[in-house]
């Protein structure tokens, strides 16, 4: 089981870190430290998948001459790229959907001066309960007279 465990140390170590953005996403009430947690997952999946892709032994897909003036087009020689291109198009995705979760962070920290979600809820549930009371003394106001 552990000599298992040493040769796919690559699939191990991203499971670990999947599991600790998981417990961080889960456990923590700051949107900053969500983030973060999120941002290891996403690590942990790009390491997995880097680490399938890869197989030792093989070249980079380019075409090689075989000597005699052909190419070596066996599929056993070379790598596949696609985990490679899945990965840089992922951290791309991952890069801008942390810009825009910052960004909205920083708006809920301007709005109600908190990062600690349950803080920010209570303070938009008594918004829209003033909200609503609001709506009512007006509709009364028009009614009445």
């Amino acid at each position: 089981m552990l000599s298992k465990l040493f040769l796919n140390h690559y699939e191990a170590v991203a499971v670990i870190l999947f599991g600790i953005g998981m417990t961080n996403l889960l456990l923590q009430r700051n949107l900053i430290k969500k983030i973060i947690g999120l941002n290891i997952m996403d690590t942990a999946v790009y390491l997995f998948l880097a680490a399938k892709g890869y197989v030792a032994g093989r070249e980079a897909p380019i075409l090689i001459e075989d000597g005699a003036g052909g190419w070596l087009t066996s599929s056993a020689l070379y790598v596949n790229p696609v985990p490679a291109g899945l990965v840089l198009t992922g951290i791309v995705v991952s890069v801008s959907v942390t810009a825009f979760s910052l960004s909205l962070a920083l708006k809920l920290y301007e709005n109600y001066g908190t990062l600690n979600i349950d803080e920010a809820l209570l303070k938009m549930t008594e918004e829209q309960v003033e909200l609503e009371t609001r709506i009512e003394q007006a509709e009364e106001d028009v009614l009445g007279d």
